[in-house]
C-alpha cells in the first residue's frame, strides 16, 4: 500500500471548486456591453484566475502514475485505470446528450439524437470536452513512466522545460507539428512529476511567475475586449499556454506546501471533497442547468459567482456522495 499524501486531496478540492467556478461564470463572458463594465471585469477575473483547475488534475495524474514503481500489467491498467474513467464517460456522456435536447420550450429530441452520434467527435455537454483530452494520456503515460524511470533528473527536467517552451509558442500564436493537442496536455504529466518528484520548479520562482501570469492574464483579456468592444481572449484563456501551466504550477506547489499540514477536521472536510472530486466534475451543471436557463444571476458577480458555486457544487458533492453509497450507482462516480 502507498502512503496517503494528504496535499493532493487539497489539489483535488480546490481544482473540483475551481472548475465549477468557470462554469458558473460562463454567461457573463457575452455580456460585455450589457452589464457594467466593473462586473463584467470581476467576472473576467474570476475565469483568469480558474483556467489552472482542468492541468491541475492532469498534473496529479502524472505526479502520481509516474512515479507508480510497481509492475505494469496491461490488464490491469485498462481495467481498472482507463475503464475507470471511460466507462462512466460514456454513460454520462448519453445522459447529457438527452439534457442537451432540454429546454424551457420543451424537449428537443432530434438535437438531443444529433448530439449523440456526435459523442465520438465532439462533447455531448460542455464540460465533459475535458475528457476528450484526458482520455488519449492513458495512452501516453505507459511510455512516460518507464521513460521517467530510465532517464535521469536532468534529462526529465530538460524534456519538460522544452515542453514548457513549446506553450509559450503556443500562447504567441507560433505554430507547427507541436502545437498537437496530446504534445500540448501530455506535458502536465511531466510537469506534475517533476514538482511531486524533484519539486522542480522551484518554489519561490513559481510564486513569483504564477502571480504574474495571473495579471498578466486578466489584464490582456480584459484589455483586449474593451479595446474590440467583445469577449476575445487570443490563447490567454487556453489550458494549453505557458501562462496557464505557470500558473497550474503555482497552485500545486502551494497545496505541496501546506496540504500536508492539515490536520483533524479540516483534513477530513478537505478528504471528503477530494474522494467525490470527479463526482463533481461530472454531476455540477445539472444543477448549474436551471441557473442558466432561469438567468438567476440577480446580483453583482462578485457575490453571485461564490453563490452559485457553493450551491450547485454543494449538491453536486451530495449527489455523488448518495451515487458512491450504493454499489449499484457507484461506478458512475468513481
Amino acid at each position: 500500500m502507498r502512503q496517503k499524501i494528504y496535499f493532493f486531496d487539497l489539489l483535488r478540492c480546490v481544482a473540483a471548486i475551481a472548475v465549477v467556478v468557470i462554469h458558473v461564470l460562463g454567461p457573463y463572458r457575452e455580456q460585455l456591453g450589457s452589464i457594467a463594465n466593473t462586473d463584467w471585469a470581476i467576472a473576467i477575473g474570476f475565469n483568469s484566475a480558474s483556467r489552472w483547475a482542468v492541468p491541475v488534475f492532469i498534473m496529479i495524474t502524472g505526479a502520481l502514475m509516474l512515479t507508480d514503481k510497481r509492475e505494469f500489467v496491461l490488464d490491469y491498467y485498462l481495467k481498472r485505470r482507463l475503464g475507470k474513467v471511460l466507462v462512466p464517460f460514456l454513460v454520462w456522456s448519453v445522459f447529457y446528450a438527452w439534457l442537451s435536447g432540454v429546454s424551457l420550450s420543451g424537449f428537443d429530441g432530434g438535437l438531443a439524437w444529433h448530439t449523440l452520434l456526435e459523442l465520438p467527435f465532439h462533447e455531448t455537454y460542455y464540460h465533459l470536452g475535458f475528457f476528450y483530452y484526458f482520455i488519449p494520456l492513458y495512452f501516453v503515460i505507459p511510455f512516460f513512466r518507464w521513460a521517467v524511470q530510465c532517464a535521469d533528473r536532468t534529462a526529465v527536467i530538460a524534456f519538460t522545460a522544452l515542453w514548457l517552451g513549446i506553450t509559450t509558442l503556443f500562447l504567441f500564436k507560433i505554430d507547427g507539428p507541436w502545437s498537437q493537442q496530446l504534445v500540448l496536455y501530455s506535458g502536465y504529466l511531466l510537469l506534475g512529476y517533476c514538482l511531486f518528484h524533484y519539486q522542480w520548479p522551484a518554489r519561490r520562482w513559481l510564486i513569483g511567475l504564477g502571480i504574474v501570469m495571473l495579471v498578466a492574464t486578466a489584464y490582456n483579456v480584459i484589455s483586449a475586449s474593451f479595446a474590440a468592444d467583445e469577449y476575445t481572449v487570443g490563447r490567454w484563456l487556453s489550458y494549453k499556454t505557458v501562462n496557464t501551466a505557470l500558473i497550474a504550477a503555482m497552485v500545486f506547489t502551494l497545496c505541496q506546501r501546506y496540504g500536508e499540514g492539515l490536520k483533524g477536521k479540516a483534513q477530513q472536510s478537505i478528504g471528503f471533497i477530494s474522494r467525490y472530486s470527479l463526482g463533481v466534475y461530472l454531476l455540477h451543471p445539472l444543477f448549474l442547468w436551471p441557473v442558466r436557463a432561469f438567468d438567476l444571476y440577480w446580483g453583482s458577480p462578485l457575490l453571485m459567482i461564490p453563490f452559485w458555486t457553493v450551491v450547485c457544487g454543494g449538491l453536486a458533492l451530495a449527489s455523488s456522495y448518495l451515487l458512491a453509497k450504493y454499489k449499484l450507482t457507484a461506478w458512475l462516480v468513481p
